[in-house]
């Protein structure tokens, strides 16, 4: 039996949620320091944590007891929006073929290590009809650590305590879009799957030495072969 441990990234793997992403940290920061920030940061592939401290640097703020309420308000801000994402965004080509595909094999697990906080993960899977192929409770969130990399213990930890599973990391696979996606899998030893459906190009991809990158997730029997083989 196939035992394997996928952990997938969300923005720009799985869905692109429109302009909302980025717009919900505006008005989440807003609410907290009274102003919008006066310039965006670069977002793509980085934890929800660390994208907040990097803002709040921006802004010449950087207390981190402002952190937690700007999260807090993050996830009301997306929660309300969650009909206009469903809208303007969409779930990338081939996503929703490839999660039906890997759930229906045996010994096979799926999870998310994501930037978002974990109610905003949700939020956009859902939006989207993903949440039921993943077992949200045993992901890790952006929420958790500002460095990507501290993630995927805690997602096999999780595992170990929640639902008996033990993986290491030749059994593990992360699937992101960005070089720091792979970094997070390389500081665990882990494999990484790239996608070139987020804002980073094929070209710039395959440079980046991942085990497998792949143009979208369209050929669901390649992406399901690169996962379990």
């Amino acid at each position: 039996m196939t035992k394997r441990l996928i952990l997938w990234d969300i923005d720009g793997t799985l869905v692109r949620s429109g302009d909302v992403g980025a717009a919900v940290f505006d008005l989440a920061i807003e609410k907290v320091i009274g102003r919008r920030p006066r310039a965006r940061v670069h977002m793509s592939g980085k934890t929800d944590r660390q994208i907040v401290e990097e803002y709040l640097a921006l802004e010449g703020d950087p207390d981190p007891a402002l952190i937690p309420p700007i999260l807090h308000h993050l996830e009301q801000e997306l929660a309300q929006r969650i009909d206009q994402m469903a809208a303007e965004g969409r779930a990338c080509a081939g996503a929703e073929a490839a999660l039906h595909a890997l759930s229906a094999i045996d010994g096979v697990e799926q999870t998310v290590l994501t930037g978002n906080i974990g109610p905003n993960a949700w939020a956009k899977l859902s939006a989207f009809g993903l949440d039921g192929y993943l077992d949200l409770e045993v992901g890790a969130y952006g929420g958790e650590h500002s460095d990507r990399r501290e993630l995927l213990p805690l997602a096999w930890g999780r595992q170990r305590e929640a639902r008996g599973n033990d993986y290491g990391p030749y059994e593990t696979w992360i699937v992101g879009d960005t070089a720091n996606d792979l970094a997070c899998a390389r500081a665990s030893g882990a494999h990484c799957l790239l996608v070139a459906t987020g804002r980073a190009g094929r070209a710039e991809l395959d440079a980046l030495g991942a085990d497998e990158v792949l143009e979208d997730l369209t050929d669901t029997g390649r992406v399901v072969e690169i996962l379990t083989s």
